[in-house]
Order: C-alpha cells, then structure tokens, then sequence
C-alpha cells in the first residue's frame, strides 16, 4: 500500500496492512491513519464504501494487537486514535464539499442539503458502531482493550464527532429551520444527491490528505 494509488485498495489489503503496522509497533497512529486515508482516497466516498474501509481497518487493528499478547493496551488506543483521525480527515473533506455545492451550484437544493447532512452524520455513527461490532467478535486478549477505548471515545467524544458536529450546527443555521430532516423523496432522488457529495468529497480528500503527507515531511 506503499505510494499513491490510483486503484482501490480492497478490504483484505486493508486489513492485512494494518495488522502488520500494529503488530509492529512503530509510529502506530500515524501509521494507521495514513494507511486509512489512502484506502479513503482510492474510493468516492459514498457511505457504504467509508463503512467498509473503517471494518477493515479495524478487523486489521483487532489481528495486529492479538499478535502482540499482553502489549495490546497501547497499540489498539494508539491505532483507533489513528483510524480516528483519517476518518475525521474525510469528514472534513465533507464539509469543503458542501461549501463548494451550496455556493457554486444554484440547484443544489435543501433537500439535497438535507441528503448531504444525513450522509456526513453517518460517518459518525458507522465509525462507532462498526469498532463496537468488530470489538465484540475480536479475540478475548483484545476484546477489552477496544471495550475500554469505546468506553473512553462515547465518554470524551471523537475527533470525527467534533467535525461531524460543527458541520451540522453550521448548516442547518443556513436553512430556513434548524430540525434537518433527512428524509427524502424516492431512492433515486437519494442516490443522485449522494453521490454528487461523495463525488465532490473525494476530491478534496485528496488534497487534505496530500497536504498533510507535506506536514508530516515537514516535521
């Protein structure tokens, strides 16, 4: 997974590199982030797709941090901090998105909004109930481990959830009421506001992501 890709990581691809980088040990949170964002990056970002990559890599961070025995405490918080942070990353990327369609496009209309929002919330809600469901079915020396990190991430919230939040709190302020209902109507209609999002949201991922390789260069 080494170098930019203009293919789609698969999940088994995933999921491999990151219990080798966990299993490991070195520079766990960066390591895992990176490899996450460039799975994000080589897919359009629709729901589904960011659902998979974030089971993935946590099946991954499940299998490295069994390997590791009785060293998991540190390597499972360190590499969920890490998937934390790429997916707050696309999420991000997401907000940019709505920037760019509401300003740009005058037929980008509120239901649309609305479909958008709906989409950027599950990000949020998929990325802690996918960790819960692969922390139930992980191997007993880690199940703890990610129980304790879960426990922590719904206690303090996450750097996913804070993005997520904001977004929301500043677009609804842009409609004519502040409730988003996210209902739509027909599943076509759905599907075309999804992906123009995902579409757009895929772009400047892109650019987030290269721009934080610099950042880390850098440093």
């Amino acid at each position: 997974m080494a170098g930019e890709t203009s293919y789609e990581i698969s999940d088994e691809a995933i999921r491999s590199a990151t219990s080798e980088t966990v299993g490991q040990g070195m520079d766990i949170r960066e390591q895992v982030r990176d490899l996450t964002l460039r799975a994000l990056t080589s897919r359009k970002l629709y729901p589904d797709e960011v659902r998979r990559i974030i089971r993935a890599t946590t099946e991954g961070i499940a299998l490295g941090a069994a390997n590791r025995g009785g060293d998991a405490r540190s390597a499972v918080a360190d590499a969920v901090k890490g998937l934390d942070e790429a997916v707050m990353k696309a999420a991000e990327a997401g907000r940019l998105a709505l920037e760019e369609l509401t300003s740009r496009s005058r037929d980008f209309s509120e239901k649309e909004l609305k479909q958008a929002l709906a989409d950027m919330k599950r990000i949020e809600e998929d990325f802690l109930s996918t960790v819960a469901q692969v922390a139930e079915s992980a191997k007993p020396v880690v199940r703890g481990q990610f129980q304790d990190v879960l426990t922590h991430m719904r206690r303090s919230g996450t750097d996913t959830g804070v993005k997520v939040a904001s977004t929301m709190n500043e677009f609804a302020q842009r409609m004519a009421r502040a409730y988003i209902d996210t209902h739509v109507a027909g599943l076509e209609a759905a599907k075309e506001m999804s992906t123009r999002w995902a579409e757009v949201t895929s772009g400047f991922l892109a650019g987030l992501s290269e721009a934080l390789r610099q950042d880390d260069k850098r440093s």
